[in-house]
Formats: C-alpha cells, sequence, structure tokens
C-alpha cells in the first residue's frame, strides 16, 4: 500500500483579480502559509497559467515548477474542465457556454469545439512537460437536458448522444494515451457523464481506452443520493483525482432534489466547507487507502455560508488529519509463528 498525497489546493475558486489571489505566486505564497503542500492549477485560467506555451516550452513549465518548489509546493495535476466542457454543448447551453470561449469563436459552436479541442490537446502536452501523470476535465453534455424527460425521449437519443460524445472525445484519449497522461473525468451533475453507468456507458464506447480515468468527487453523490462508498469500491481502478469536497442533502416537504430552482443558500442539497457537511471522509480515506490509490487529495473549497479563506485554512488542516500513513508491517505479526512447509503439512494433516 502506499500514502496518499496532500493536502493540494484546486485554484480554480480562488483565482481573483485581488491580491493575494491575482497571480500563481502571490497565490502560492498564500497557499503555503495554509499548508498545502501542492496546487492542482486550472489550465484555462490565463491568469495564472499560460497553456499553450506550456505546451510548448521546457523552459517555461521548469521555470514554473521552481517558482512553486521556492514556496515548498509542487503540482498536483492540471485541469481542463471549461475546455471539457465545450466538447459537447446541448442548444439549449449554446448563450452560457459562449462565455468560456474567445470573443471571436462565439456563437459558432463548431469553431469553439474545435478550439477546446487543441486547448485539451495543449493541456496533455503541458502536463507532459510539467512531469504530471493525470489532467481533470469534465465530459460536456448533449443528453443531459433529457434526464428526467416529458415528454418521454425518442427511443435512441441518449444512444446516439453517448455514440456522438465518444467519437468528439476519442481523439483526445488517443493523443493522452500517446503522451501517457490519464484524462479524468469528473462524475458531476450537469454532464452526461454524472454517475457509473453513465461513465461505463462512455467507456465502453471509447473501446474501454486504457486513460479514460475518474476524478472522483463525493459531494456530487451526496447531491445524487448517490452510495459514494460504494462507488469507491466499484471504480477504484478508474479513479485517479480526488476532490475534498464536502456537502449536506436536507429534504422537505417543500423541496427535494431538484431544489426548486432555490439559492445555493435555500436548497435541500448545498456544498458546504470541508468538514461542514454530511460526506463520511474518514471512510472514504480508508477505503482510498485500502485500494492504494496514487493520487492527491485536493481541496476544491465551494460552500454558501463559509468565506474561502476560512475554508482553505480548515481544509487543509481537515486533510492532513484524515490522510492515513499506511503500514508497513501487519499489525498481528508479533504473534506469527515461524514454521516449515513440513509443520504446516502437519498442522493441515497433509501427508
Amino acid at each position: 500500500m502506499q500514502t496518499l498525497k496532500g493536502p493540494s489546493l484546486h485554484l480554480a475558486q480562488f483565482s481573483d483579480d485581488i491580491y493575494p489571489f491575482n497571480t500563481l505566486d502571490n497565490l502560492a505564497a498564500w497557499a503555503q502559509e495554509k499548508g498545502f503542500k501542492a496546487l492542482q492549477i486550472p489550465a484555462w485560467d490565463s491568469r495564472l497559467f499560460d497553456v499553450n506555451t506550456a505546451a510548448q516550452s521546457q523552459t517555461y513549465c521548469d521555470d514554473l515548477r521552481g517558482r512553486l518548489a521556492e514556496h515548498g509546493l509542487a503540482i498536483s495535476e492540471l485541469t481542463s474542465h471549461i475546455f471539457g466542457q465545450l466538447m459537447a454543448v446541448h442548444p439549449a447551453y449554446d448563450t452560457l457556454c459562449d462565455g468560456f470561449a474567445p470573443p471571436a469563436l462565439r456563437g459558432d459552436p463548431s469553431a469553439r469545439q474545435a478550439w477546446a479541442k487543441t486547448q485539451l490537446l495543449a493541456t496533455l502536452k503541458a502536463a507532459l512537460r510539467l512531469g504530471l501523470e493525470d489532467v481533470g476535465t469534465f465530459s460536456g453534455s448533449l443528453a443531459w437536458p433529457y434526464i428526467f424527460p416529458f415528454p418521454q425521449r425518442p427511443v435512441g437519443l441518449v444512444e446516439s448522444a453517448f455514440d456522438e460524445l465518444a467519437r468528439r472525445w476519442r481523439p483526445v484519449l488517443d493523443e493522452a494515451g500517446e503522451l501517457g497522461v490519464n484524462l479524468c473525468f469528473e462524475i458531476h451533475p450537469g454532464e452526461d457523464l454524472h454517475d457509473g453507468i453513465s461513465f461505463e456507458m462512455f467507456l465502453q464506447r471509447t473501446g474501454h481506452h486504457p486513460r479514460c480515468k475518474i476524478l472522483f468527487d463525493p459531494s456530487h453523490f451526496v447531491l445524487q443520493q448517490l452510495k459514494y462508498l460504494d462507488f469507491i469500491d466499484i471504480y477504484h481502478p478508474f479513479i485517479r483525482m480526488f476532490h475534498v469536497k464536502d456537502a449536506e442533502f436536507i429534504p422537505t416537504g417543500r423541496q427535494g432534489l431538484y431544489g426548486g430552482y432555490q439559492s445555493w443558500t435555500e436548497r435541500a442539497g448545498r456544498f458546504r466547507s470541508t468538514g461542514d457537511g454530511q460526506v463520511n471522509f474518514p471512510a472514504i480515506f480508508s477505503k482510498l487507502a485500502q485500494y492504494d490509490y496514487p493520487g492527491w487529495a485536493a481541496l476544491e473549497w465551494e460552500c454558501c455560508l463559509k468565506n474561502k479563506q476560512d475554508g482553505a485554512q480548515e481544509g487543509a488542516e481537515f486533510i492532513r488529519r484524515h490522510i492515513i500513513n499506511v503500514a508497513d508491517t501487519v499489525f498481528d505479526d508479533f504473534a506469527a509463528a515461524r514454521v516449515s512447509q513440513t509443520q504446516i503439512n502437519t498442522l493441515l494433516g497433509i501427508d
């Protein structure tokens, strides 16, 4: 067994135009003070990271790692969620997703998707130059608006959506394979890959691609009322990234899973700062230790109540307390009897 690494900090919710969140160096100094050992960098945020330069320049990547090392930090992974989202956008979300693309591409879904693909490929190349094995992403969604349909969705609609999703992603997965980098799809409501079954549907259509992996975030399982510990038992061979994010689900006589179109503070299902929700993190960390999870525990802070400064401070300590330093001996070795094969045969009554 091996001890998982952490704590890392996913920067997507922290980067801002105000100090200390306005540059990577300022964020690194701040994160070190909070107790983090690594940063998970969103490849789409040009304030922090130039993904296209990183894809081409080893000097840029070496300099980046060196600057973080001065703060005692590593890079745990890159994330590419915004690029992944644009790989598959249902027309209902075109206007909302246009904001993720450069202004010149807005209103042109085909050009927007093509750009997203080039950015994903750049992220994979950047990861390789940075010495990273895993990149997090979203799958995008073509079928999500039909998740709870009325009128009934026509026969073949979901199958066609997943066929197309796999067709779009297969070249990116193939490039990931050439580079030796895993694409870790975050299992997330709003994405076509939102639970175990939908991941399996996609995996099957990619030919069980060896670079198709999972980013595990238990908060999204709480909001779906999905058994996240069972999910680890089933899919642990695929889990290569782990977001430590909390949530709670408190249904009432007035609302449940869908939240009644309410704001985050008023929903039955809410994201909470780590340790303030219902996720059974001791059991999760135990499962990941049991299954020899090789990666990082990265704080993804989202909370409708607590401020992010406190969330980060508490989250780093929370992860440190929950990491299990795995044993290098069996606890009852002291009572082990040293016997020969002849003695073992005698114990079993074997001639």
